[in-house]
């Protein structure tokens, strides 16, 4: 009896690691992940609408058809970026994805509190680099760290009806995703 359930212990024991291993590797090793994927059609630290999806063609897999959605493919090795986005009148989110899908961060028109929502996103190494501003608080100036180099944002509208897809659509292209100058003194 107890060699039966060292037996299965063991065996569950194996498919646990068997299976973090997996789940751990499996983003590194994917070769048509969001990134590479939206490569084609989404030129870097630009703000790229997405088509909407039908159900024979979708640019991602699972996106739902009340979201208008646009994407900025980032590389912040040249420097820090500055993302504006307006506010829709239903809802508005930008989530931020390193290189290998990982959710880093995310806000929403509600959380941000303002009409449009606006932050600087940079490698922990820029952002040690900033001067520090006796002025200016955290709720002035909202700065993302990003854990990688390049990554993708997501820009996503609502439109709770087929009639308000349009001003949705006029929302996330008016989303701008640039490279600042140099960092603010």
């Amino acid at each position: 009896m107890i060699r039966w359930l060292l037996l299965l212990l063991g065996g569950a024991l194996l498919g646990g690691i068997v299976h973090l291993a997996t789940v751990i590797i499996l983003p590194h090793t994917a070769t048509r992940d969001a990134y590479a994927r939206l490569e084609p059609i989404a030129p870097v630290n630009t703000v790229t609408p997405l088509p909407a999806p039908a159900p024979d063609r979708a640019t991602m897999p699972f996106m739902d058809p009340a979201f208008v959605t646009a994407i900025c493919r980032y590389d912040l090795s040249q420097g820090p970026l500055k993302l504006t986005v307006p506010v829709s009148l239903a809802y508005t989110s930008v989530s931020f994805y390193t290189r290998h899908d990982v959710a880093y961060y995310a806000i929403n028109d509600r959380a941000a509190g303002r009409r449009i929502i606006e932050l600087e996103l940079m490698t922990p190494e820029q952002r040690a680099q900033l001067p520090e501003e006796e002025d200016v608080t955290a709720a002035d100036r909202l700065i993302v760290e990003s854990p990688t180099p390049t990554g993708l944002i997501a820009i996503r509208a609502l439109a709770p009806e087929p009639g308000l897809t349009d001003k949705a659509r006029s929302t996330v292209a008016a989303a701008r995703c640039f490279k600042t100058d140099a960092p603010r003194q």
